[in-house]
């Protein structure tokens, strides 16, 4: 499949003209111009054809237009990926960002959220009836890309991850064919959706189980210069042996704005009152931040306390591992090093760059084994991020050299052995949506990679939804 002529796509738009579907094409100004931004500037990429559906109907006429045209596509949901998966070079986006609806049904406690929502579109709507879902830590990321992915979140501690509390999905499969896929309907396909469902169609809801949050949450940022660092590591290994699950501990390596020097960034969340939250962090906060932004905040507005310093612009990039606590504070002071050493460096402009400690309590997280789903990072670890900002393309190559392997070291110091036998007892020890697509299938999937492939070839026998090659092994050119 590959690229096609502009003129085709005006059949695509008389087909789709009693849809309210926008098709967007490069002639289009602005509106073009916008539908082809990306949270990362280096996935940002001239499609031939942006089509932006409101239902469906109009994704299953879409996917009939590209299987019929042997056209390639993608499709976009927030548009927060760094690996370039949602954006593509003279071909066509299926864009849902018009499918953003969010639907809270309050005596059964579940919510419905259309494909293309956002994350600040769910925790408003479901605090309006004193309801939360699992979901990620900014709040401009899209529901679908970190709900397929697996889905960590400030509530996992107590609820499991997003996937855990994923009742159904509503889904346009490569055929056109729209199914309903639970544990009772289409629970193979449902299987492989909790975890790579990228790989099998367009999901056009998701419905959630939802939970009481009527109360505000402790929760926000502490900061500390680089002499702290190792008591804030021993804080952290602290937190592993005493967190009921109400709790999440994140530490950043970082140079915040604007002074942009060196520094440890906590972010704190207590799901409980001030006093509970001070109590529970006292021997953190004892250890004398330059700066202390804790306090109480509605939960619906807690995904947005991480919104400064990712908002859209600059070249980024994810890259994921794992580290077991505890930490040796020496190992983490050499990484701090070689992290600050390389971000800071005048030329590359990277100073927005972080090294992510994600410690979110995974004792709930490990009560669902790890073939249960296809997700199969469920282990007694945490996960581990670097989230690179550049600028340059230039630069691309290195800042993956780079990544990757600051990341093989981190996880080796951290006790996570990159081991068959261990990562089919414990976990693959990486987290799905911080990897790139040429990470081998059975370092994401672990055992549960032969099943995804035979999934695979029952419900997208042609591969038209390519957004993971790993579960095909042969050159493919279309991308989801």
């Amino acid at each position: 499949m590959g690229s096609a002529s502009v003129d085709i796509y005006e059949e695509l738009k008389a087909q789709l003209k009693d849809s309210k579907t926008e098709v967007l094409l490069p002639g289009d100004g602005q509106p073009y111009e916008e539908s082809i931004k990306r949270w990362s500037e280096h996935c940002e990429k001239r499609a031939a054809c942006v089509v932006k559906p409101t239902s469906p109907d109009a994704i299953t006429t879409t996917l009939h237009f590209v299987r019929k045209h042997k056209i390639s596509f993608v499709v976009r949901g927030g548009g927060h990926s760094t690996s370039g998966s949602n954006s593509i070079l003279d071909s066509l986006v299926i864009d849902l960002s018009l499918m953003r609806g969010v639907t809270v049904d309050a005596d059964t406690q579940t919510i419905r959220v259309e494909g293309g929502a956002l994350w600040v579109d769910v925790d408003e709507e479901a605090a309006k009836y004193g309801l939360a879902i699992v979901g990620g830590t900014v709040n401009h990321t899209g529901v679908g890309g970190l709900t397929l992915g697996g889905g960590y979140g400030y509530l996992t501690g107590r609820y499991g991850l997003a996937i855990d509390n994923l009742l159904k999905v509503e889904i346009v499969l490569a055929s056109g064919e729209q199914v309903v896929a639970s544990e009772t309907e289409y629970a193979d396909l449902f299987w492989a959706m909790r975890g790579a469902g990228q790989n099998f169609g367009v999901v056009t809801a998701f419905t959630f189980r939802a939970w009481p949050q009527e109360n505000p949450v402790f929760a926000g940022p502490l900061i500390f210069l680089p002499e702290k660092l190792v008591k804030v590591v021993e804080f952290m290994n602290a937190f592993h042996e005493k967190t009921d699950g109400d709790q999440v501990m994140i530490l950043a390596i970082a140079c915040p704005p604007p002074a942009r020097a060196p520094v440890a960034l906590t972010m704190l969340f207590h799901n409980g009152t001030l006093e509970e939250g001070q109590a529970f962090f006292k021997d953190l906060i004892d250890v004398g931040p330059v700066a202390n932004m804790t306090g109480m905040m509605p939960y619906s507005a807690l995904n947005a306390a991480m919104n400064q310093g990712q908002d859209h612009g600059g070249r980024r990039m994810f890259g994921g591992g794992a580290y077991k606590l505890p930490l040796e504070p020496s190992s983490v002071q050499k990484l701090f090093d070689e992290f600050i050493g390389f971000s800071t460096q005048e030329r590359k402009n990277m100073q927005d760059s972080l090294l992510i400690f994600e410690t979110i309590p995974y004792k709930k997280v490990i009560e669902v084994p790890n073939e249960k789903m296809a997700f199969a990072n469920r282990g007694e670890y945490y996960n581990l991020a670097t989230m690179i900002k550049w600028y340059e393309p230039e630069d691309d190559d290195t800042v993956r050299e780079f990544s990757r392997g600051l990341l093989k070291k981190a996880s080796q110091a951290a006790g996570v052995v990159a081991d068959e036998k261990v990562r089919a007892a414990e976990g693959v020890g990486v987290y799905g949506n911080y990897v790139n697509p040429d990470v081998p299938a059975s370092e994401v999937y672990g055992s549960n990679a032969k099943k995804l492939t035979e999934l695979k070839h029952k419900y997208d026998p042609d591969n038209l939804f390519d957004g993971d090659t790993r579960l095909v092994p042969r050159p493919i050119v279309v991308v989801n």
